[in-house]
């Protein structure tokens, strides 16, 4: 059964062509046993239309502030009180920064003000007004007080052009709601932007580079873009997180204490020290072999022709971590970068490192999804293998970690 089976949800629509995707959103609410309490702005009219939303919600739908019939009950009071999650689908940057600095000039602004609930905004807008600084900050200021932002997603927009700034589809809407949810003891719905508080989580990012000699390495094409914006999310999600990095062009995700090395050796050493941990999430592109030998000087042509070089195999740091007799965390995550036969792969990996979940992705050439900036993912665990639709690293990252947050909530 859903989390979300008897639970209601406010609706917020703000005014954007996203707008569209709030009528298949209700239906998923609903198909899993949710009310759908309606609220629409006055420029969400002019994408959809009232009599739609109610004919999909089965309730009434409330646009107006003033309405005598229902302010003489303080219904922008009511409507929130009632509700046990506030949804805003499409959040346009307008109502954004009205919840930002609490301005409160029609219905929608008003309950947003009211409420005693998180607020929980699905942005929805051009690439260049998320990307405003103006927007940023108000961003910053919800996130501050506490509000839970889902998305945006990367993608090519109604306008023409593609980056952040897609709502997430009404699937990954519902997905994050109910990762959000958690039953207290009394069986009300709470919902907390850092369920992973009081947790430790280990992160291995980026390629490992093993060297020949002291001017040459092997080594691979991963950019560490998930894997930093994995351990960012889960600081997000309120984790001590440490990040354990291989040689990478990026900055040090926000919160998380980040320790370099080079080797896979070292990566694994490093990792060990980091222990004990809740979390530990294997997204590391380490190198199977590793010179025996490397060179201390730098290797030079020669009249015998090439050199021969002798490999060994790395540690595998994942099967090690995994598989401690004791101290193993709670939780551990590997990663499958396959280029063909990717379930079927992923799920042999996972009984051989014996982990708990593994992240499939496919990096055949034509994926271009080492150094990119959007993944498509497949989640394996012993009992079943769920495809992720593409979204951005970031997003697939917020979606692990709350799936992480759920993993661990259920093992109590």
């Amino acid at each position: 059964m859903s989390k979300l089976a008897g639970k209601h949800v406010l609706l917020i629509v703000s005014g954007g062509i996203a707008a569209y995707k709030t009528l298949d959103l209700i239906r998923r609410l609903r198909e899993r046993g949710a009310a759908v309490t309606p609220v629409l702005t006055k420029a969400a009219k002019q994408f959809v239309t009232p009599l739609s939303i109610a004919s999909l919600s089965g309730r009434q739908v409330y646009d107006d502030l003033f309405s005598l019939t229902d302010e003489t009950e303080m219904g922008h009071i009511q409507l929130s009180r009632a509700s046990d999650l506030l949804l805003v689908a499409p959040a346009t940057a307008d109502l954004m920064a009205k919840a930002a600095h609490g301005l409160a000039d029609d219905l929608a602004s008003t309950l947003l003000l009211a409420t005693d609930k998180t607020p929980i905004f699905a942005p929805a807008m051009n690439v260049r007004m998320w990307t405003h600084p103006a927007t940023q900050r108000n961003l910053l200021a919800l996130r501050s007080a506490g509000c839970v932002i889902l998305g945006p997603s990367d993608g090519e927009m109604a306008c023409g052009e593609f980056g952040p700034g897609r709502m997430l589809e009404p699937l990954e809407i519902v997905a994050a709601l109910e990762n959000l949810i958690s039953d207290s003891a009394t069986s009300a719905p709470v919902l907390s932007s850092r369920p992973l508080a009081g947790r430790r989580a280990i992160v291995t990012a980026g390629p490992t580079r093993e060297p020949i000699d002291p001017v040459r390495y092997i080594s691979n094409k991963s950019s560490g873009k998930q894997g930093y914006a994995i351990a960012e999310a889960l600081a997000a999600a309120g984790a001590d997180t440490i990040l354990v990095s291989g040689p990478v062009d990026l900055a040090a995700p926000r919160g998380v204490k980040v320790q370099c090395v080079e080797s896979a050796v070292e990566m694994l050493e490093s990792v060990r020290s980091a222990l004990p941990a809740d979390i530990f999430v294997s997204a590391a592109a380490v190198a199977d072999w590793r010179v025996k030998n490397a060179g201390a000087q730098k290797t030079k042509k020669g009249p015998g022709g090439p050199p021969v070089i002798e490999l060994v195999e790395n540690p595998d740091i994942l099967a090690t971590i995994s598989q401690m007799a004791t101290g193993r965390p709670r939780l551990v995550v590997g990663f499958a970068a396959e280029t063909e036969n990717l379930v079927p792969n992923a799920q042999s990996k996972l009984a051989r490192k014996r982990c708990d979940l593994i992240v499939a992705n496919d990096v055949g050439a034509e994926q271009a999804i080492f150094g990119g900036d959007l993944n498509r993912v497949v989640i394996v665990d012993a009992t079943s293998a769920e495809a992720w639709p593409q979204a951005s690293k970031t997003e697939i990252a917020a979606r692990i970690a709350a799936l992480i947050a759920d993993r661990l909530e259920s093992k109590k």
